[in-house]
């Protein structure tokens, strides 16, 4: 069976690609991790066979339910599980307007769901397809396990003092302008499906400047109120760093970075604070300290209710802030080792499913082989991908040179789009991450992992 796993924030969805591509490889499977873009040419010119597409939504877009409908005249099944996951709102209705449709679902051969939530709303609102949706959880999840703390390799510019990580969810240094993100709503029709969007994208939009000056306050304060630990703050991914480093310029002992995912960061601190972050739902299900800083200025907002901000420590002034952060730091100076409580509060369980027995991603290779039914057996040809990957490198390059040439008719901009989501892949690293991963799972079977692009690898049975 041929798989082919999109990835489209590499800091977010590369590492759950990569448990998926080492699990279904050591079934004998043929695995492309990679960019949309060689996944889409590929089989679309017939460069690559037929096989299992697994993508990271299923965005009821004119261009998107065209695109799969080629793919699957082509042979080839999609599958998908949604990475935004919407965890963090009490209510999935809008969501299942927003990013599926009775369209999407219905070219579709599987739709994973993360947890009780999401996989009761899609088969009730989508009754015809029902039998297509599973809950199986997330494989980004499995990682969340702490079996898999050791998995993370340290960053190079982790702290060497014990640390603070702060999470940003808060998009005032969006790599996108309020406009641009208006007109990708307008684009993929986001407004059409459920017009409250529409609203509610400057009520977030105000609500995510007021926070980060919030937030900017607050660490000032944690820094002057203490020498004794460092502060990572973690922009979101489809934040400019540097305008971050603007915005908190001159405050010592902070460091700014995206550098990895966020797991690794979250196993190493020695505690994490947020508001209204996903990432505080991760920060529960590894079983490290979290802190939901709720101050009254932020009350009345719409999110501020939400699941995230019900977890963890829950601190409304900044007195009581940095009395708790210093209170965690001192449990950790003395090696004070905190309870695990292996039992998740109710609230994430309903969002997401966890089986003790079985990795969220072995559920989900299951069903794939159960859909392929050895219908894809035709195999990748290396050379044939090789000389795709060559030809692709040619256009680019034409293309490049008349950007250079014609500003005015070509976006200059265009070939730089994805870079901040999808940074290149380093081939040494994720050797390192499959070996760890096999190590793990306990795989005993060999596999080659070999660098395609820059942002493709291929994991199979040496």
């Amino acid at each position: 069976m041929n798989v082919y796993l999109h990835v489209e924030i590499s800091s977010r969805e590369l590492h759950s690609k990569l448990l998926l591509a080492i699990l279904a490889a050591a079934k004998g499977h043929d695995v492309i991790v990679s960019e949309l873009e060689i996944i889409l040419k590929g089989l679309l010119r017939g460069w690559l066979p037929p096989g299992i597409f697994y993508t990271k939504s299923l965005t009821p877009s004119k261009i998107k339910i065209e695109r799969h409908d080629e793919l699957i005249k082509r042979g080839t099944k999609i599958t998908s599980i949604d990475e935004e996951a919407n965890l963090n709102v009490d209510h999935y209705e809008e969501f299942s307007k927003q990013r599926y449709s009775k369209k999407t679902i219905k070219q579709s051969s599987a739709v994973f769901g993360w947890g009780k939530h999401d996989y009761e709303t899609l088969k009730k609102k989508y009754i015809i397809q029902k039998n297509k949706i599973y809950k199986t959880g997330s494989p980004r999840v499995d990682l969340w396990r702490p079996i898999f703390s050791k998995y993370w390799i340290k960053p190079k510019m982790m702290p060497k003092k014990p640390f603070l990580l702060i999470s940003s969810n808060m998009n005032v240094c969006d790599n996108k302008s309020f406009p641009e993100r208006i007109n990708q709503g307008i684009e993929a029709e986001y407004f059409k499906r459920s017009p409250i969007l529409f609203r509610q994208a400057f009520m977030w939009k105000s609500h995510d400047f007021l926070k980060a000056y919030v937030f900017i306050d607050a660490i000032k304060d944690l820094v002057n109120n203490n020498n004794k630990f460092e502060i990572v703050f973690r922009p979101h991914p489809t934040e400019n760093v540097n305008c971050w480093k603007i915005l908190l310029k001159g405050i010592p002992n902070l460091h700014i970075t995206n550098e990895g995912p966020i797991n690794t960061w979250i196993n190493n601190a020695f505690a994490v604070m947020h508001h209204g972050c996903t990432t505080a739902i991760e920060t529960v299900v590894s079983q490290k300290p979290l802190v939901t800083y709720t101050p009254l200025i932020l009350k009345g907002h719409i999110l501020n209710n939400h699941l995230p901000n019900k977890l963890g420590h829950i601190v409304r002034t900044k007195k009581a802030l940095i009395k708790k952060i210093k209170s965690l730091y001192n449990k950790t100076k003395k090696n004070h080792k905190l309870k695990k409580n292996n039992l998740l509060p109710k609230l994430v369980k309903k969002k997401i499913y966890i089986d003790e027995k079985e990795l969220s991603a072995q559920k989900i290779i299951k069903i794939w082989e159960k859909i392929n039914n050895n219908e894809n057996s035709n195999s990748i040809n290396s050379l044939k991908i090789f000389l795709f990957i060559f030809l692709m490198r040619i256009n680019k390059f034409i293309g490049n040179l008349l950007k250079i040439l014609f500003p005015s008719k070509f976006d200059r901009l265009g070939s730089k789009k994805n870079q901040t989501k999808f940074a290149p892949i380093d081939i040494v690293e994720i050797r390192k991450h499959v070996e760890k991963l096999r190590k793990i799972l306990k795989i005993e079977n060999e596999l080659e992992c070999n660098l395609i692009s820059e942002r493709t690898i291929r994991i199979k049975l040496k």
